[in-house]
């Protein structure tokens, strides 16, 4: 796993942590950290502990992040609804990319290129001291926690599936 730390997209994880003074070190897992269940295992931790940041699409077209727990999926109605909007859509891997700066697999809540318009945080990840967060590749994630990640990016809380 030689060279994931000089890789550009998770160098801006690095200097993104740095400014929003978030103190845990990238891991460099041996196996992929492409689900929430492959980070969990190659960690030790419960799957809950795992911060998914998974993109949507606005009415608007812009860009929505959802930090959510590994043990439940997002509820997309719900959500809808908590924000007031019709419907999210789902979008590719070319809209994660171009919106993020990451890929499929190594989206971080921090670092984009773009910053998404709305950030929300699954309440669930307030049941752990420590969550796990991509760091712009399948084999990086960091250590943080619920508050850190709702200070650093302004993020609503919310319920956002069971």
């Amino acid at each position: 796993m030689n060279g994931v730390l000089e890789k550009s997209a998770v160098k801006r994880v690095i200097a993104a942590m740095q400014n929003y003074e978030i103190k845990g070190q990238i891991k460099v897992l041996s196996e992929t950290a492409k689900s929430a269940s492959e980070a969990a295992s190659g960690l030790g931790i419960e799957v809950g502990q795992i911060a998914s940041s998974l993109i949507f699409k606005l009415p608007n077209q812009s860009p929505l992040l959802i930090i959510t727990s590994g043990r439940h999926r997002v509820d997309t109605d719900l959500v809808a609804s908590n924000l007031e909007v019709e419907k999210l859509e789902r979008v590719d891997a070319d809209y994660v990319k171009e919106k993020s700066g990451f890929s499929i697999g190594g989206v971080s809540p921090i670092g984009w290129l773009n910053p998404p318009s709305i950030v929300l945080i699954d309440e669930a990840l307030n049941d752990y001291s420590v969550v796990w967060a991509a760091a712009g590749h399948p084999h990086a994630v960091f250590p943080t926690s619920f508050n850190e990640l709702k200070i650093a990016l302004a993020a609503k809380v919310m319920k956002v599936g069971d």
